[in-house]
């Protein structure tokens, strides 16, 4: 009975990957890899089971070039025999190829006329179709040469906008998820293994008598493998979708200031007069290799005017919603501060905060800005920095004075958020993978259930099944249609 289960297991995965690979492998896709535009030198790439066809009638010759080494050839019309251009060509016959199947390379000139022509040219060639965007990674996922993470991995190392993106990407991309996660689906499907076995083979003297017990250890284990990957305060997801900074406080503390200074550029209006933001102004830059998204906000006060209202209520939602909130004081409001409240920083600025009606949850970071420094005595701005706490930041964005420290001081936090992507396990870095691992977790934490309250094994078995199909939705190894739509619909075409 437990042999047949997992047998028939194995076979219905095995045909709904062969049924897509079938349905993939059936025509043949071409499409320009490199990007578009005028270039010294441009790929087309070519994959399917008439590859060899094409490269033959393309390059008009009765045999195809040698196997993975570069050739020099002519590119014809596969009709008209015409030349098209000079290049090189890659041949790389399937299954050790980057789709599983036959894969050819054109590296042609990168004229949009010799780019057009060529593409013109492949397609006369019968059973063969322009690639749709992503599809020579799905062929790649379905022929099993990647998993969907390591697919996920190469969208983002394509539109990777820092360094530190890049990193996480590439550790993606290579593999690090899929080992993670293909442990975790190793040990669950022992665990599954024994328990079909007990519920098959209980009453034969063979079976190990402690094996419910070892199960259970091995299942607790995984639960404490997927606490610790659920427990990151998402830092992979922040690191790609970009780390959200709000700068917020009264009119005319020099926010819109603050961000022209940062930023490096004119994005927001700057004027004397109070309330000139009546609306988030916002500026995506690279901070020490970590993206930002930094918002400048209406100036939070009471006010009858309607607009500026719905602007003051706009800027408190973003700063609810952000990473990292930036309360901004100029130096006049700051010597009024009572210096015990001082003693807590943390506290002073959540409190400051909530006056406004912004309560930052627990995982928000925040800050104080001190700004228009230069409106104090040298040796009054001097004792701040040295007597007050390291958290507080003192600049004046008039003089510039102190910027290097804000800079330095906000690129450590963005830091600590993100976390560095060369550091200890990859991190999470999608939705879908954590709502897809806590289902598994949940499931999990039933199976103990289950098992403590001395129920019905089988049922307890259900609850394992369960948790893997989970994890299988987050590497591929059990998915739908819809889901891969979403995500290979934002590759490239051509990749």
């Amino acid at each position: 009975m437990f042999a047949k289960r997992l047998l028939q297991t194995c076979l219905d995965l095995r045909f709904v990957l062969r049924r897509n690979s079938v349905a993939a492998a059936s025509t043949t896709i071409y499409a320009l890899s490199s990007g578009r535009g005028k270039s010294g030198i441009a790929v087309v790439r070519v994959s399917g089971p008439d590859t060899g066809s094409v490269l033959v009638q393309l390059l008009d010759r009765r045999s195809l070039p040698q196997p993975r080494r570069a050739s020099l050839r002519v590119v014809r019309d596969p009709l008209t025999k015409e030349k098209i251009d000079k290049g090189i060509v890659l041949w790389m016959p399937g299954p050790h190829t980057f789709t599983g199947e036959d894969l050819a390379e054109l590296h042609i000139h990168g004229g949009q006329a010799v780019i057009n022509a060529v593409l013109y040219a492949i397609g006369r060639v019968p059973k063969t179709r322009l690639a749709e965007p992503g599809e020579f990674t799905r062929r790649s996922f379905l022929n099993g040469k990647i998993d969907l993470t390591e697919a996920e991995g190469i969208a983002d190392v394509i539109h990777a906008e820092t360094e530190a993106q890049r990193r996480q990407a590439f550790r993606q991309m290579d593999g690090d998820l899929r080992r993670k996660f293909s442990d975790f689906r190793e040990r669950l499907m022992t665990a599954r293994a024994h328990l079909e076995a007990f519920i098959d083979f209980s009453e034969e003297e063979h079976l190990e008598p402690d094996i419910l017990n070892k199960v259970k250890r091995a299942v607790k284990s995984v639960q404490v493998d997927l606490k610790e990957c659920l427990t990151d305060n998402r830092r992979g997801e922040r690191l790609r979708n970009g780390v959200h900074v709000t700068i917020v406080g009264e009119p005319n503390v020099g926010k819109s200031s603050l961000l022209n200074a940062i930023c490096q550029k004119p994005t927001a209006i700057v004027s004397p007069i109070a309330g000139t933001t009546r609306d988030v102004v916002e500026s995506a830059f690279d901070l020490g290799g970590y993206p930002v998204l930094l918002s400048d906000t209406a100036g939070l006060r009471e006010t009858e005017d309607v607009i500026e209202s719905e602007g003051v209520r706009r800027a408190v939602s973003r700063a609810v919603s952000s990473d990292l909130i930036v309360l901004v004081l100029d130096a006049d409001q700051f010597t009024h501060v009572a210096p015990s409240s001082l003693d807590n920083p943390d506290s002073f600025i959540r409190s400051r905060l909530a006056s406004f009606g912004i309560q930052p949850v627990e995982n928000q970071r925040v800050t104080l800005l001190v700004n228009k420094i230069d409106l104090v005595p040298d040796e009054v701005a001097q004792q701040w920095r040295t007597s007050l706490p390291k958290e507080f930041i003192f600049l004046s964005c008039t003089t510039n004075t102190g910027m290097r420290e804000c800079i330095g001081k906000l690129t450590g936090m963005v830091e600590e958020l993100c976390g560095n992507p060369l550091v200890g396990e990859a991190s999470l870095t999608q939705h879908r993978h954590r709502s897809n691992l806590e289902a598994c977790a949940e499931r999990l934490g039933r199976f103990q259930e289950l098992l403590d309250s001395a129920e019905d094994v089988t049922l307890a078995t259900h609850e394992i099944q369960q948790a893997l199909r989970f994890l299988g939705k987050v590497t591929g190894h059990v998915y739908v249609e819809e889901v891969l739509d979403v995500i290979f619909r934002d590759f490239c075409i051509g990749k």
